[in-house]
């Protein structure tokens, strides 16, 4: 008797994991043609759910583009009257259906000198490109990487050094071209009508003249080839009536903090490494975003540069103080 009944259990219970059991399992099993229904229906899902994170990435990748900003600077060794970094950003992929982002950015970096004239002398000429992919699926703890190739150079083709071997800022030719590996991580906090993001980059920038490519000869040993680039940027978004329909809510970028750091690591001049005077740039930016602006913002900040980016100005060390207004596709609506 207690044989059966154990027998009967036996056969109930594999006929409820039959029941019970996914399509694709029993397809396995039973290597037949079953209803796949479930399996277009599970695809469908995995699909979508793929290109939600894809458009939630491509969002945070809108964040971390390079800032246009106009102003001017003070206490630069050469006097300006206006100072510009003029970035537009050409996003030239972003869809869903892949987890690649890339952005093209004719960059140029102007200044006019308070001078006779008011000259621009020679501005720093910046195209580049950005690819960006995702290294994890949680948009609200992204890890990214982004690799970009960036050309610089003023434009002029004359000698780049004077006869007496300094350099020829006047219309000497500087060159140069350069590859950077980002790896960047952030974080997402919801507090009720705020949206905080933040996020921490480490990368490092190899210039070609490495390889001996692409580069104005005379800059061998005296500008950094080598460079470690660092960035945190803090930014808070807030939640404003909708001017129209007073029922809804649309989020906007208010504020944000902006920190870069950059340490030329290879060997130029005979300064040692821990010569962070002539090794260290930085950079704090503060932006500031009233309701009415859209993609503006005003900024101020400062910090050192130990090699100048200005081109064939790089050997100047100085501090600095800025404010101006800058521009970005990740200053609009939400």
């Amino acid at each position: 008797m207690y044989s059966i009944i154990n027998f009967n259990s036996s056969v109930f219970a594999l006929l409820f994991f039959i029941i019970n059991i996914n399509c694709t399992t029993a397809a396995n099993i039973f290597n037949s043609s079953v209803d796949t229904s479930c399996l277009k229906q599970s695809d469908s899902a995995k699909i979508r759910a793929n290109r939600v994170i894809n458009k939630n990435f491509d969002d945070v990748y809108i964040q971390n583009l390079h800032i246009a900003t106009f102003g001017n600077e003070y206490f630069d060794p050469h006097k300006t009257s206006l100072v510009g970094d003029l970035a537009a950003n050409f996003v030239l992929l972003s869809t869903p259906k892949l987890p690649f982002f890339f952005v093209f950015t004719p960059r140029v970096n102007g200044r006019l000198f308070s001078a006779h004239g008011a000259p621009v002398k020679s501005p720093s000429y910046m195209p580049g490109g950005t690819l960006f992919f995702r290294f994890n699926r949680d948009y609200n703890h992204p890890e990214f990487f982004s690799i970009s190739y960036t050309h610089h150079s003023n434009g002029i083709r004359g000698p780049t050094l004077n006869s007496n071997k300094t350099f020829n800022t006047d219309s000497g030719k500087f060159t140069t071209n350069f590859y950077t590996l980002t790896y960047n991580i952030g974080k997402r906090i919801d507090k009720g009508d705020l949206i905080i993001n933040r996020y921490d980059a480490f990368g490092l920038e190899l210039h070609s003249a490495l390889v001996g490519l692409g580069y104005s000869a005379a800059l061998a040993g005296k500008y950094g080839f080598v460079r470690v680039n660092g960035q945190w940027n803090y930014n808070i978004q807030k939640a404003y009536n909708d001017a129209i329909d007073l029922n809804k809510k649309r989020f906007q970028n208010w504020q944000r903090i902006q920190f870069n750091f950059q340490y030329i690591a290879d060997k130029y001049n005979d300064y040692s490494s821990l010569d962070f005077k002539k090794r260290l740039n930085l950079s704090l930016k503060y932006f500031y975003q009233f309701p009415a602006m859209q993609n503006v913002a005003f900024f101020i900040g400062g910090g050192y540069r130990a090699q100048d980016e200005y081109n064939i100005f790089f050997q100047d060390s100085y501090a600095y103080f800025t404010a101006g207004v800058a521009s970005s596709l990740s200053f609009g609506n939400k």
